[in-house]
């Protein structure tokens, strides 16, 4: 499989990235590991994260990559303003949305896809909320959650990165992203932390 090449039509000038949302399951801790590593706290975007984890299970993400980045990284709070040089990780059991005013709000509704948080909740309400100023990645993982708010983000004329399947950990995620639509990039992770660089 092609990585490199970008499948949106050459001509038409983007408006800036204002945030950048995250979807990824079994295999996402390296994976984020890897878009994170060297970012530095003046990054300019906020990164949103929907990691699958299990539901009333204590997590200690934040704690984890704060030590893999320069970026403040916390567990996002109800009502919370975004704000760039920040990464935020959904709540275990609550659904991460993205309010029209960029706030952030937590939802306890039922599971997507066996899912809560769900990347598609997170990633529909993004492109919501920012359209084409959004950005969505998705990455490894082994079901079809994200497939979706994909979709959504691209319709809403956001950019949307795809990890290249062949390079997956567990490639069911992507893979699903990319029988419904052709996304912008299909790249692997080197490629995609490269392109969050040029998007700052």
């Amino acid at each position: 499989m092609s990585s490199q090449a970008p499948r949106r039509m050459a001509g038409k000038r983007r408006p800036p990235v204002e945030a950048v949302v995250i979807g990824t399951s079994a295999g996402g801790l390296a994976a984020l590991s890897v878009l994170v590593a060297g970012l530095e706290a003046t990054f300019r975007l906020p990164l949103l994260v929907v990691q699958h984890i299990p539901s009333g299970v204590p997590t200690q993400l934040a704690e984890i990559f704060q030590r893999k980045t320069d970026l403040h990284v916390k567990e996002a709070d109800e009502k919370e303003r975004v704000r760039g040089g920040t990464l935020y990780f959904a709540a275990p059991g609550y659904h991460l949305l993205v309010e029209q005013d960029t706030s952030l709000s937590l939802s306890q509704d039922d599971s997507v896809h066996f899912s809560r948080p769900s990347i598609d909740v997170l990633f529909e309400s993004a492109a919501d909320a920012w359209g084409e100023r959004v950005a969505g990645i998705l990455l490894t993982g082994a079901n079809e959650d994200g497939a979706a708010g994909l979709e959504a983000i691209h319709r809403a004329g956001g950019l949307t990165i795809v990890q290249d399947p062949d390079e997956a950990e567990v490639d069911s995620m992507p893979r699903a992203a990319l029988q419904r639509f052709a996304p912008d990039y299909i790249l692997p992770l080197r490629d995609i932390h490269r392109l969050l660089r040029e998007l700052e």
